[in-house]
C-alpha cells in the first residue's frame, strides 16, 4: 500500500539535519515526546493509586479500575472526533489546543468530590489523549526519511515510556505519602510545562493542511489491511491492561509485596517500556510483518509464563520487566501497519483510530480483569486469560501477513527489477 506520508508530512517542518536536530533527528520530535510524556503520565499513574483511591471514595477495587476503562473508553471515542474537527486546524495549534484540555482535565481530578465527577474529570482528560498521539504520529513520520518513520514512532512513544519509568512511580510514591489528589496537582504542573515546551520547540505549519473530505478519510480507513491492524492493536493490549491495571494488587496479594515496594517495582516497567519501544521501532524499520508477528509472541508468551513467576519474588520483579518489554515492543510495529496500509488522505485519522484502538484494548483489559477478579477464577488468573487475549491478537497479525504476502512480494520483485536496471546501466 502507501508509506505513511501525509499533505502534513510531505513537507517537513524543520530540516532533518542541522541546529535544529539531533544526530540527525529534529528537536520538534523531542517536543512531541514531552507532550506524551504528560499525557502518558495521568493515563497509567492511576494503576499506582488504586488502592488508595477505592478506599477514599469507599469503593472497590473493580469500581477504581473503571476510572482506566473510563479514560479509554474516552480516547477511543475522542481520538477519530477530535481528529475530524480539528482536521482544518494548524497543526501545532491543533497539539496545544489539547495540552490545554489534558491540564483542565487533571485540575478537575485533584479537586473531584466524588467518584463520579472524578469519572468525568478522567473522561475530559483523555478527550486530549487520541488526537494528541494520533496527529503527532503523522507529524513525526513527515519529520524523517522513509527509513526512520518507525523510530520516529518510537522516540515520539519514549515520553509515554518514560511516564511510567519517573512519572507513574513518582505519582504512587506521592499518593502514598501525600494522598491521591497530590498526584494530580503534580500531573497538571506537568500538563502546564508540556503545553509551553510544545508552543516553543514544535514550528509552525509551513502551509495549512489540505482539507480531505470526510467520505474520503472514511473511504482511505475501512480497507481490510487497515481494519485488521486495528482489531490487532485492541487484542493485542487488552492483554497487557488485564494485567498492568491490577499491577498493585497483583504485586500485593500475590507475589507478597508491600505497598511501598510497588513505586520502585513499576521502575522496572518503565525501563522495560523504553527498551521495548525501542526494539519495536528498529525491528518495524527493517521488516514489519514479522516484527509484528514475533513481538505479539514474545509479549503472549511474557504473560502465560508470569502465572507461575507471580509467586516468587525475585521472578515477579523480572516478569513486570520483561511485560514492560514485550508490551512496548509491539507499539511501534502496530501504529506503522495502520499507517502504511491507509491511503496518504486518511492517514491523520487512521493514526488517531490507531490510538483509539489501543486505549479501547485498555479499556476491555480493565474490565476484563476485574470480571476475572470478581465473578471468575480470581485475581491469580489474570495472567493466563492476558495470554489467551494476546494469543487472538496474534491469530490475525498472521492472517493480515498472509494476505499482504502477494503485495510484498510484488514490491521486492519491482525493487530487484529496479537495481538490476541500474546495474546494467552502469
Amino acid at each position: 500500500m502507501h508509506a505513511p506520508s501525509s499533505s502534513a508530512s510531505s513537507t517537513p517542518a524543520v530540516p532533518e539535519t542541522g541546529p535544529g536536530a539531533r544526530k540527525g533527528l529534529p528537536i520538534a520530535l523531542y517536543a512531541l515526546t514531552v507532550g506524551a510524556f504528560g499525557i502518558g503520565t495521568t493515563e497509567f499513574v492511576i494503576m499506582g493509586l488504586l488502592l488508595q483511591v477505592a478506599a477514599d471514595l469507599h469503593i472497590g477495587i473493580a469500581a477504581a479500575g473503571l476510572l482506566i476503562s473510563g479514560y479509554a473508553l474516552g480516547v477511543f471515542v475522542g481520538a477519530p472526533v477530535l481528529t475530524v474537527a480539528t482536521g482544518r486546524m494548524p497543526r501545532k495549534a491543533v497539539l496545544v489546543a489539547l495540552m490545554l484540555i489534558f491540564t483542565i482535565g487533571n485540575i478537575v481530578c485533584a479537586i473531584a468530590p466524588n467518584y463520579t465527577v472524578l469519572m468525568i474529570a478522567r473522561v475530559i482528560t483523555s478527550l486530549a489523549h487520541g488526537t494528541f498521539f494520533g496527529v503527532g504520529a503523522v507529524v513525526a513520520t513527515g519529520l524523517v526519511p522513509a527509513d526512520k518513520k518507525a523510530s520516529a514512532i518510537s522516540i515520539m512513544f519514549t515520553g509515554l515510556t518514560v511516564a511510567t519509568l519517573l512519572g507513574v512511580p513518582a505519582g504512587a510514591w506521592l499518593g502514598l505519602h501525600y494522598g491521591w489528589r497530590s498526584t494530580f496537582w503534580a500531573v497538571t504542573v506537568i500538563g502546564l510545562i508540556a503545553t509551553v515546551v510544545i508552543a516553543t520547540l514544535v514550528p509552525k505549519d509551513k502551509r495549512k493542511p489540505e482539507p480531505v473530505a470526510l467520505r474520503r478519510e472514511v473511504k482511505a480507513v475501512v480497507h481490510p489491511q487497515v481494519l485488521l491492524g486495528l482489531l490487532m492493536t485492541v487484542l493485542g493490549f487488552a492483554g497487557v491492561f488485564t494485567v498492568y491495571t491490577f499491577i498493585q494488587p497483583i504485586l500485593t496479594r500475590i507475589s507478597g509485596f508491600s505497598e511501598a515496594a510497588v513505586s520502585p517495582i513499576l521502575l522496572v516497567f518503565g525501563g522495560g517500556m523504553i527498551l521495548g519501544n525501542l526494539i519495536g521501532g528498529r525491528l518495524a524499520d527493517k521488516r514489519l510483518a514479522p516484527a509484528l508477528i514475533g513481538t505479539l509472541i514474545a509479549l503472549a508468551a511474557v504473560l502465560g509464563v508470569m502465572t507461575f513467576a507471580l509467586h516468587n519474588p525475585i521472578a515477579a520483579i523480572a516478569f513486570v520487566g520483561l511485560l514492560g518489554v514485550a508490551a512496548f515492543a509491539t507499539v511501534p510495529p502496530l501504529q506503522l501497519w495502520v499507517l502504511q496500509k491507509t491511503d496518504p488522505a486518511g492517514q491523520n485519522l487512521a493514526s488517531s483510530l490507531n490510538i483509539g484502538a489501543f486505549n479501547l484494548g485498555n479499556a476491555l483489559g480493565a474490565w476484563l480483569g476485574g470480571a476475572v477478579i470478581e465473578h471468575g477464577p480470581g485475581l491469580g488468573a489474570v495472567t493466563w486469560i492476558a495470554a489467551l487475549v494476546t494469543l487472538s491478537g496474534l491469530v490475525l497479525a498472521v492472517w493480515a501477513a498472509k494476505l499482504d504476502a502477494p503485495e510484498r512480494a510484488a514490491t521486492r520483485a519491482a525493487q530487484e527489477g529496479e537495481a538490476a536496471a541500474v546495474c546494467a546501466a552502469g
